[in-house]
């Protein structure tokens, strides 16, 4: 039995350090923990100095907790830089999608692609000290100067808006507003949000941390229960 109990931790530990990912369930309820840290890295492999977080470990994971019959919430923590905007928005869509509880946590920061995770669980929060950047879409690499490119472009920036603003309750003028802002960022035209301004502006549920993320998803868990 010793065996067997040293074998699992050992299991869960090399989880944890692979995907992010690890089950709890010594609180009444079995809750599952997804991390999303450093950039989120799409169709290209980045450097091995990147601290990424690879959406072909969150998707089929997010599929599994949707298909489990003991999972019954989870919690996803934020610290993020952004990155792939496809692989952003899968992951976003899958979580808003779950038909489980699911609760939110901003933590040092959710920039960029970030946002529409962050704002894709049924309730978010963000800790006193965490940020979060809004900005328009950019891509790296030649671009062809012609009038399709930044139609494709707007396109791709209608449905980060549309997702962010139908998942939380700022309105799609104010939030454009934030993303063309000019005066915030040195180098750069957008926005950033610190803790209880995120809150204020609609993006965020509530401030807040581990301790009230917690406890606010076993509220969810057992408000389903009894329905």
């Amino acid at each position: 039995m010793p065996d067997k109990k040293i074998e699992a931790e050992k299991h869960r530990d090399e989880r944890i350090e692979e995907t992010g990912q690890v089950s709890l369930d010594k609180g009444g309820s079995k809750i599952h923990l997804i991390t999303i840290i450093g950039e989120i890295e799409g169709h290209d492999v980045l450097g091995s100095n990147s601290k990424t977080t690879k959406y072909e470990h969150i998707l089929p994971q997010l599929a599994a907790i949707e298909d489990s019959k003991e999972i019954e919430g989870v919690l996803i923590l934020l610290n993020t830089m952004g990155g792939d905007v496809e692989a952003g928005l899968a992951i976003a869509e899958m979580i808003a999608s779950l038909s489980k509880p699911t609760v939110s946590l901003v933590l040092g920061g959710s920039h960029s692609i970030g946002v529409p995770i962050a704002v894709s669980a049924a309730y978010s929060f963000i800790v006193p000290t965490g940020t979060m950047v809004i900005h328009p879409v950019r891509m790296n690499g030649m671009v062809i100067g012609v009038p399709q490119t930044f139609d494709y472009f707007r396109q791709i920036q209608n449905r980060i808006t549309g997702f962010v603003c139908g998942h939380c309750n700022i309105s799609q003028k104010r939030f454009e507003e934030l993303m063309m802002e000019t005066t915030v960022l040195t180098k750069d035209v957008g926005t950033i949000l610190v803790g209880e301004e995120a809150v204020a502006e609609g993006i965020i549920n509530s401030t807040g941390g581990i301790r009230e993320a917690m406890k606010k998803l076993h509220e969810m868990i057992e408000k389903e229960k009894s329905n």
